[in-house]
């Protein structure tokens, strides 16, 4: 008897009668004389397995379940990365289609961006494009869920969002996390008086990641993201933010700052009036000339 299988499945913990009735549920062509004959085989892992084969007789099927184990990768979504990018180089790591990963990111995320908590994940080679979406959009909602619950009590997805969205602007602009409470003062505080953001990080967005952003980019932009051009909040997060970034969204620092700039070692210069904004960027321009 030949059993259709993936080349890597997913194994419950629990009985043996549990795995069975898992694998049946996923259309395998199992029964319960199986669950008998896999408990002389041995112990089935559990997990993802690394089968390797999509046809094997049902006893060698049995035995790969208490045999095999999954090929491990270690992918890492750095915090601030956009998934557009994550994406591409998890489809090269894992040999995945970029496409389908991207449409199955499209379909299953309820945002475009800053769903996926930055960590590093271990992903079992062979994974289809539809279960490491689902893996890591579960994996990181549920910890989201679970922040904002200690914190407020409960989660709102509309304010949820709102902090997402500053948070992942905080985690573009910032040189430390030292300094992301500040940043978002500057974030609120800009709201707040109703002035424009013009933050450069807002532009660092999907595929332009990693672009550095010129006047010409500033002028020729017309998307939402464009803080330069429109006020407000960009309507969906421009990266992924880690919790520090997520954190500081939610605490921002008690300050009047209304301006910063970047100074030569990375970190920046906050101001309060734009006189002193000014001043600053002189000192800046003065040390690197």
């Amino acid at each position: 008897m030949i059993v259709q299988t993936n080349e890597v499945v997913y194994i419950p913990q629990g009985s043996i009668n549990r795995i069975i009735t898992h694998l049946q549920k996923k259309k395998y062509d199992l029964t319960k004389l199986d669950s008998v004959l896999l408990r002389f085989i041995g112990e089935p892992q559990s997990g993802w397995i690394y089968i390797g084969q999509k046809r094997l007789r049902r006893a060698d099927f049995l035995y790969t379940l208490t045999t095999a184990k999954a090929a491990m990768v270690d992918v890492t979504l750095i915090p601030g990365e956009t998934t557009y990018v994550f994406l591409n180089k998890l489809a090269e790591k894992l040999a995945l289609d970029r496409v389908k990963l991207h449409n199955e990111f499209s379909r299953q995320s309820p945002l475009p961006e800053g769903t996926l908590l930055p960590e590093t994940y271990k992903l079992p080679m062979g994974i289809s494009e539809y279960a490491v979406i689902h893996l890591l959009l579960t994996r990181s909602q549920k910890q989201m869920r679970y922040l904002a619950r200690k914190i407020f009590g409960r989660y709102d997805k509309r304010k949820w969002l709102r902090y997402l969205v500053v948070a992942s602007i905080i985690q573009k602009e910032a040189a430390s996390k030292e300094e992301m409470p500040l940043i978002a003062s500057v974030i609120y505080n800009r709201l707040k008086k109703g002035m424009k953001l013009q933050m450069d990080g807002t532009l660092n967005y999907g595929r332009y990641s990693h672009l550095k952003i010129t006047a010409k980019r500033l002028r020729n932009d017309t998307s939402r993201y464009n803080t330069y051009k429109y006020k407000g909040l960009p309507p969906y997060p421009v990266c992924n933010p880690g919790m520090d970034a997520i954190k500081a969204a939610i605490f921002p620092a008690k300050t009047s700052y209304l301006y910063f700039v970047k100074l030569r070692d990375g970190r920046h210069a906050f101001a309060y009036t734009y006189k002193q904004h000014r001043k600053n960027i002189k000192s800046v321009t003065k040390s690197i000339n």
